[in-house]
């Protein structure tokens, strides 16, 4: 028969110590660079077709359940 240890939880000191891996504040930083440069310069945006993507979306799914 052997003999139980008993383990004491471990002492705290009452903080909190979190590291965070490089990339956790590199690619927020980074996506925000980006949008940010995009509102500076519109002029760079342009619409792709005159049709918003859901009314043509919408569309398609019609006529796939008219078949």
């Amino acid at each position: 028969m052997s003999a139980r240890t008993h383990t004491r939880p471990p002492v705290t000191t009452g903080r909190v110590e979190i590291r965070l891996p490089w990339w956790a504040l590199a690619l927020p930083v980074i996506a925000f660079a980006a949008l940010l440069t995009l509102m500076l310069n519109p002029s760079d945006a342009h619409a792709t077709t005159d049709q918003p993507a859901i009314t043509h979306l919408v569309e398609r799914a019609q006529q796939l359940m008219t078949r």
